[in-house]
């Protein structure tokens, strides 16, 4: 199977595999049978690493169970006492008591009936029809689902979310995550976990490849997935002997832009008093660039002004757009003069000012466009 682009940033790849393994295990779970051993076969294993974001990732299909989490580990009593006050801590860190948290994978509910007896409204979501049965029995709230893109999971929106080693077995990580924010309320939280590169790389251990992952993170590129999908990483370390990635995560919040419409009501408003103390006179603006254009056909200035005047031969002799107000050369202000020019330059603002004080005294009155509204020379 050939990789064209890099599962996170989608940066073209080309060339050949830093590394090829031949005769891999096809598969780390649902191991061969006796009927199965006359036509089973290793693989070719190839890995990649993108020349954009530095991502490494494997060039082989997912195997076809990806979508489900098997996790022998749930077993170990160490693990389970190291979630436990992993959780707690988490929890208390964010408040979380009596609110609504999912587990992104929940396998058999390992971790889940864990977090069940917490304090807060766990929900699990799992792809494997029989993990799902085995779940309920046990009490457990899950659905069988697979968090992607725009699907709406029942019970959402959650305030914070689990997601144990599994990213790294997805082959459109991002489409994963997108569809877990899509899934929280606002400022909601999560753990992120996934095997750490970062150590497999210090320590050569060529054995942790295999077709069942996708994705080999480092600190820097889960970072970097984690970014790009709408989330805040608070904070990002090895646990586990360094076997394992851990992040914090929260989600981003849009920014607010309403300031830019109240700047430009202000901006506006505050060159139309200008001009409606200068009713009677003749104005022109000094300025043809994308910021005056803007500000001219906002502020509603088309039947106010007599002319642009911009010192760019390019634009002289057409029209500013939207507003329909000539663009003319600097020569006009002698052969057609006006009584007041509005200057918006930008930062060559003072410099034109100064231009018109020397050639002209104070036979015109000049108004620098600053960004909090007009200012009189």
């Amino acid at each position: 199977m050939k990789v064209d682009k890099c599962r996170v940033c989608t940066n073209p790849f080309f060339g050949k595999p830093l590394l090829v393994f031949n005769n891999m295990p096809k598969t780390a779970q649902y191991l061969p049978k006796t009927v199965d051993l006359k036509n089973e076969r290793g693989v070719q294993l190839e890995v990649f690493q993108c020349s954009g974001c530095g991502l490494v990732q494997i060039g082989n299909k997912p195997v076809s169970y990806y979508k489900e989490v098997i996790r022998a580990a749930g077993v170990s009593a160490k693990m389970k006492d190291f979630r436990r006050r992993q959780l707690l801590g988490f929890i208390k860190k964010f408040s979380l008591k009596g609110k609504k948290i999912i587990e992104i994978g929940c396998g058999s509910g390992e971790y889940l009936s864990i977090i069940n007896g917490l304090g807060v409204t766990a929900y699990g979501v799992e792809h494997s029809v029989e993990a799902v049965r085995s779940c309920r029995k046990k009490g457990l709230r899950v659905f069988k689902s697979f968090a992607a893109g725009s699907a709406r999971l029942p019970q959402g929106p959650f305030d914070a979310f689990l997601m144990f080693s599994f990213l790294e077995h997805l082959p459109e990580p991002n489409l994963a995550l997108r569809g877990i924010f899509n899934n929280l309320k606002e400022e909601g939280v999560g753990i992120v976990e996934v095997p750490n590169f970062d150590m497999i790389a210090r320590t050569g251990l060529f054995s942790e490849f295999m077709t069942d992952h996708q994705i080999y993170f480092t600190q820097d590129t889960i970072r970097l997935a984690l970014s790009i999908n709408g989330f805040e990483v608070l904070q990002c370390r090895e646990i586990w002997d360094g076997y394992i990635i851990s992040c914090i995560v929260r989600k981003k919040n849009k920014s607010d832009f309403s300031f830019f419409l109240g700047r430009q009501k202000k901006v506006c408003a505050g060159i139309n008093r200008c001009l409606v103390a200068l009713r009677g006179k003749r104005v022109a603006v000094w300025g043809a660039g994308h910021q005056a254009l803007a500000v001219i056909s906002l502020a509603g200035l088309s039947d106010k002004i007599k002319y642009v005047v911009d010192s760019a031969p390019f634009k002289q002799g057409r029209f500013t757009p939207a507003s329909h107000i000539p663009i003319v050369h600097p020569s006009r202000l002698k052969i057609d003069p006006v009584d007041a020019v509005i200057v918006m330059a930008a930062a060559y603002s003072k410099e034109v000012a100064g231009i018109i004080k020397r050639d002209f005294k104070d036979k015109i009155k000049i108004f620098i466009l600053k960004d909090y509204g007009l200012e009189a020379v």
